[in-house]
């Protein structure tokens, strides 16, 4: 498996930092900006790179190197990465990610920081990584994470290399499904399909019929808005279903960290906590932290609800101007519903929706109410 198996649709990309991690160590630039769109694998991509630079392979062989697996498992000791569950970066994480940054590789030639959604810092928190940006210590390679260019402050931007993503194909994203799940290819045809090229949201379509479920239930509930106190039902079904998600990922993920830390700690699953760990042990399921993870995750579905409920009227607009043998619908399952609205709705109607969309994402990212953001759209989208 090379190191580059993971990455999905990017194949000029790969071959561009293939060349750069095999050539003259010093022409690589130390500071890069890596952008994608949400799902296209910006993060996959950094740690692959990371990876093909340690390796004393570049990356080039067929069966990866000691090294490589331990960059792509996260465990390498001069590979850092910096993500969070949580909304923004603290100040303190970028603090303390820039002292490491100035330590000296220990096994490989760089000391590789990753830094993923680097977009949810604040000002004052990029301002405090800018330095380190700008004039990076000798062996030290930054990779930095954001949806676009536009989304980083100029300041950033214009001190790193940027590498651009495409959009992965939907042939592309369901072949990765069949090749990494155990799922159907039809299911991952449909997955791939409905996730308009985001590989994350691909998988969790194909491996979690819960949100599969749920998505088809909004879409039909859109279609069939016809008064406010549909709209009203449909909100409330909707932050219902984002919170019951969003708790069971969060406990997910809570209960596979309390199960690495009794594995590193030599500790059976019915094991009781040594008093000396106890406190590194509750710190795992603090209520605080768990309490921004559902935040977080409460958010992301909510935001992939609002690109199933623009992909209806995508789809509407691809029939309204014949465009459906050229770029295809989405929605296909929901195809003579969505032919019908396309006639009840003239094409300044489905531009307008689409604009409500929009602009319901701006009342989200600004910390609006979330029952009354969905309920004011969906009154909004009755037609």
């Amino acid at each position: 498996m090379s190191v580059w198996n993971s990455i999905v649709g990017q194949a000029q990309v790969v071959e561009q930092l293939k060349a750069i991690a095999s050539g003259d160590p010093k022409a690589i630039a130390q500071s890069w900006l890596i952008c994608g769109p949400p799902g296209s694998g910006r993060s996959n991509m950094a740690r692959a790179f990371a990876a093909a630079l340690e390796s004393p392979d570049h990356g080039m062989s067929a069966e990866p190197t000691r090294v490589t697996q331990q960059v792509l498992a996260g465990t390498h000791p001069d590979v850092t990465v910096l993500t969070t569950n949580k909304v923004t970066i603290g100040i303190d994480q970028v603090r303390e990610i820039i002292t490491t940054s100035e330590q000296m590789p220990a096994t490989a030639p760089w000391r590789i920081i990753i830094i993923e959604d680097v977009d949810r810092m604040l000002e004052r928190t990029t301002n405090v990584l800018l330095k380190e940006i700008e004039e990076p210590a000798e062996h030290c390679i930054w990779l930095l994470c954001a949806p676009s260019a536009q989304d980083v402050l100029p300041t950033i931007r214009s001190r790193t290399r940027i590498v651009n993503l495409a959009v992965p194909s939907t042939q592309a994203v369901a072949g990765f499904l069949t090749s990494t799940t155990n799922v159907e290819p039809k299911v991952a045809q449909r997955a791939a399909r409905l996730a308009e090229g985001h590989i994350g949201i691909a998988k969790l379509y194909a491996t979690d019929e819960r949100v599969m479920s749920d998505r088809d239930e909004l879409v039909v509930g859109v279609l069939n808005l016809a008064r406010a106190s549909d709209a009203v039902l449909l909100a409330g079904n909707l932050i219902d279903n984002a919170k019951a998600q969003a708790e069971a990922d969060a406990n997910r993920i809570t209960a596979g960290q309390e199960a690495e830390f009794r594995r590193i700690n030599g500790l059976a699953p019915s094991d009781r906590i040594p008093p000396k760990l106890r406190g590194a042990f509750n710190q795992i399921a603090k209520k605080d932290d768990v309490k921004r993870l559902v935040t977080r995750r409460t958010r992301d579905v909510l935001d992939r609800a609002l690109n199933s409920i623009a992909s209806i009227y995508r789809d509407v607009a691809v029939l309204q101007n014949n465009a459906e043998d050229s770029v295809g619908l989405i929605n296909l399952e929901n195809r003579s519903s969505i032919t019908e609205l396309s006639v009840r709705l003239n094409r300044a109607g489905a531009v307008t929706r689409l604009d409500e969309v929009a602009h319901a994402r701006k009342r989200l990212a600004g910390n609006g109410n979330p029952l009354l953001v969905f309920e004011s759209l969906f009154c909004a989208l009755i037609s």
